[in-house]
């Protein structure tokens, strides 16, 4: 007979997840650079699939999202259709977001007119696509029982004519006459074609629809600063999320993507919990806007080749940095391999593989062996022994916990300014998750001295009194 053991704390917490009672996912009170997460703090990390899980029919998201569960991560981002690619764009092989021809499901339903130019009839507005919102509740139904937050990004500018001219927004595909104007005035609240309305319907709908899963948080737009979407129509939809929300009793967190790379944040809604970024490297946006206390994150990486090391440092680099967020972009995740196995040609614009998801699992595991809501960033610590070129990231909670990422050169000698105690240390390959070398130090106070292993090209330090 199989025995197992379940206390009454986890029966509670299971209890409540299916029933609905656990709140959702919020800034951790007591800081909240970091979340909190079915009674949890919580840092989330992730290596997914390219946003078309829910409109892409072809893609089977409960193998992916096992997947995902598998490597030891905990998020993933999606689109609701509101944008979608056609094959081939931006040199990304089997597209998650590009659906094949008459397998694109919309939030809105299609009419009668034939026409759509990626197969079948051309959508109306007015009405609601049943089987898109019973897919897309359970989508999130499904990452909720694996612990998986689902980032549900709303709306995405038209890069290109190609984008556009496949939208069910452009009125050359819809039975509504909306949408005649250019790519770049739809995100707008004076030259949007009728389309505003379109916008605050969808939210409403989806937002309610979803207004029961704790596993979930909201980005108003993805990359606004392309294709010229306002600032005034970003804070109008985050309005609308609010009002919605405080309608039906529920609060979810609330994303606004600031930059590629790095910017000091200017014009923040004060509804915005979560400040996304991506390829933030190095991870300088952190401590910019540090202040504002609240979730930073790096929730799209690519465009350094397709090896690992570049997309595992970054992440780790972010979230020693004080981020509480990281997904990579992997390419590996595409409908018929679902479990992340796709051989991506060497052309693509990022990279991705169970490897690199099993080493950002390493980091989740690092991160989360420590009490972190009491760690800050402090490169003070580091008092010399760096080998030339390299680089550190420390957050510490001083006299107590030291958790220190460096990188560049192949041994360190590391000087660190310590409180007198007995601490205990793990040197971490961030590449295989296990340990290096362990030890004691009992010190008098002052300078202590660390000797690192060996390594290429990164290692880790977990210190503790």
């Amino acid at each position: 007979m199989t025995r197992f053991k379940i206390t009454l704390a986890s029966w509670l917490t299971a209890a409540s997840v299916l029933c609905g009672a656990t709140k959702p996912l919020s800034l951790h009170p007591e800081n909240p650079h970091y979340f909190l997460f079915r009674g949890h703090p919580t840092v989330l990390i992730t290596s997914g699939e390219h946003y078309g899980a829910v409109l892409n029919l072809d893609f089977d998201y409960v193998k992916y999202l096992d997947a995902l569960r598998r490597d030891g991560l905990n998020l993933t981002r999606t689109f609701t259709g509101a944008y979608v690619e056609p094959p081939g764009a931006f040199n990304i092989a089997s597209n998650t977001l590009a659906p094949l021809e008459s397998r694109f499901l919309s939030p809105w339903a299609r009419s009668d007119s034939p026409g759509y130019p990626m197969g079948g009839n051309k959508f109306d507005l007015t009405r609601w696509d049943g089987a898109y919102f019973r897919r897309l509740t359970d989508f999130v139904r499904q990452a909720s029982r694996r612990g998986i937050v689902v980032e549900m990004n709303l709306f995405c500018p038209f890069y290109e004519e190609a984008q556009w001219r496949i939208s069910p927004q452009n009125a050359a595909n819809n039975v509504n006459g909306l949408g005649a104007v250019a790519r770049t005035n739809v995100y707008t609240l004076d030259r949007h074609g009728g389309l505003l309305a379109v916008h605050e319907a969808l939210v409403k709908k989806i937002v309610t629809e979803l207004k029961d899963f704790d596993n979930l948080y909201y980005e108003i737009c993805n990359e606004p600063y392309f294709g010229r979407v306002t600032t005034e129509w970003q804070h109008h939809i985050a309005d609308c999320i609010g009002d919605t929300e405080k309608s039906l009793g529920v609060k979810h967190l609330l994303s606004q993507n600031i930059a590629n790379g790095q910017a000091r944040i200017q014009q923040a809604h004060p509804g915005v919990s979560i400040f996304n970024f991506h390829y933030a490297t190095p991870p300088d946006t952190v401590g910019l806007n540090y202040g504002r206390n609240k979730a930073i994150g790096d929730n799209e990486t690519g465009f350094k080749g397709t090896n690992d090391a570049p997309y595992r440092m970054e992440g780790w680099e972010f979230i020693l940095a004080g981020g509480a967020l990281y997904n990579n972009l992997d390419y590996s995740f595409v409908a018929g391999h679902e479990r992340g196995d796709f051989v991506y040609p060497a052309r693509q614009p990022g990279g991705g593989n169970a490897v690199l998801r099993r080493q950002l699992g390493a980091l989740k595991k690092f991160i989360e062996g420590f009490d972190f809501l009491h760690l800050r960033p402090d490169n003070s610590i580091l008092q010399g022994g760096l080998p030339e070129k390299a680089q550190v990231h420390a957050l510490v909670e001083p006299g107590k916990q030291y958790a220190l990422y460096l990188f560049g050169g192949t041994q360190a000698n590391l000087a660190l300014a310590l409180p007198a105690g007995s601490y205990r240390f793990e040197w971490v390959n961030p590449v295989t998750g296990r340990i290096d070398r362990r030890g004691r130090l009992q010190h008098p106070g002052g300078i202590a001295t660390l000797d690192s292993p060996s390594y290429a090209p990164d290692i880790a330090l977990r210190l503790v009194r």
